[in-house]
């Protein structure tokens, strides 16, 4: 009797299929900093890019957050197995101080931390390993929070961040065949505690998978959803692009000023004033205030506030966007906004 092939999901990546894959997502770079952590994902990445016979210089960089004692042997056995496949590795110190919201401040301080050994070995680029179950699960966290077209895009397969291009080449691929492709070569990887952590939210979706899946929320199906979410947000910054140069102007107190905006669709109007009040206040910038702010906008003659930095006067003619100025100790915050 024949052997069944594997489920599409399940099966190995073999070697031709992972160079199309990288060739696709690394297009020019010339040196790529792949971020492994000794996971299957990241080993998986590891492996098979440097099975790629035509790929850019690689090295490798495993992130210690110290938030594990494990992570040292983790750090260690990458190490090794890089070692065998001929490439670079740097262990990056990244201490987390923060207590609350772990999982965001480590995000910030590996990325911080690749950035700068990026920096230091010449690399043009970084990759991680994010899947297809890490996009489905970014989509039901954004919708969870409620955000917009531009937060349920999910991950970029490719992001440019001060000026260091982020790969995410297996963006795509099912967790699933990154394991299959490890366990065909005989690789094993590590694994982390705090995947399986019920205080973390990442690891309460994956409890809810097969649910999600039953009613048609398949890892696949998000990652489609996220995948038409970018899309239609690129053509709604397209259409911005296009009302800032028709309405938008400096004026000669070097403020910005938004002219005939009556006729703007609203989701239009929201995102070029985001932009604007980004360029002059540069503060944080919440979509719930925002909102409300354009609610007083389209609802009021004229009127005042100030967010994220930036001061916003209009009437029915203009909006006019500038620096705030700095807050005095105790005052209040605008109503509405």
């Amino acid at each position: 009797m024949l052997d069944r092939a594997p489920a599409p999901d399940a099966a190995p990546i073999q070697s031709d299929e992972a160079a199309a894959i990288f060739a696709r997502a690394f297009g020019d770079a010339g040196h790529v900093l792949l971020a492994v952590s000794g996971g299957a994902d990241s080993t998986a990445l590891l492996i098979l890019a440097a099975e790629w016979r035509d790929a850019p210089r690689l090295s490798v960089a495993t992130v210690n957050h110290g938030l594990r004692a494990e992570a040292v042997t983790e750090a260690a056995d990458v190490a090794e197995l890089a070692g065998r496949l001929g490439l670079s590795h740097a262990i990056l110190a990244a201490p987390v101080s923060s207590k609350t919201r772990i999982e965001a401040a480590a995000r910030e301080v590996r990325y911080s931390a690749l950035r700068e050994h990026a920096d230091r070995i010449g690399a043009d680029a970084i990759a991680t390993a994010h899947t297809l179950d890490d996009q489905a699960e970014t989509v039901l966290m954004r919708l969870a929070a409620g955000s917009g077209p531009a937060g349920l895009a999910a991950m970029r397969p490719e992001t440019t961040r001060d000026g260091l291009r982020h790969f995410r080449p297996l963006l795509d691929v099912p967790k699933t065949r990154l394991v299959a492709s490890l366990a065909a070569r005989g690789i094993g990887w590590s694994e982390d505690a705090m995947n399986a952590d019920s205080r973390f939210a990442r690891p309460r979706l994956r409890t809810a998978r097969d649910a999600l899946a039953a009613e048609g929320l398949t890892a696949r199906r998000l990652g489609r959803f996220a995948t038409r979410m970018a899309r239609a947000d690129a053509a709604i910054a397209h259409a911005v692009d296009q009302a800032a140069d028709a309405h938008v102007a400096m004026d000669a107190r070097d403020q910005l000023v938004v002219s005939a905006f009556a006729g703007l669709p609203e989701e239009i109007l929201l995102r070029l004033l985001a932009r604007l009040i980004a360029q002059a206040g540069g503060g944080e910038l919440r979509l719930e205030r925002l909102e409300r702010l354009i609610g007083r906008i389209l609802g009021e003659p004229k009127g005042a506030a100030t967010l994220a930095g930036a001061k916003i006067g209009w009437r029915r003619d203009a909006i006019v966007v500038s620096a705030a100025p700095p807050r005095r100790d105790g005052a209040a915050t605008v109503p509405g906004v």
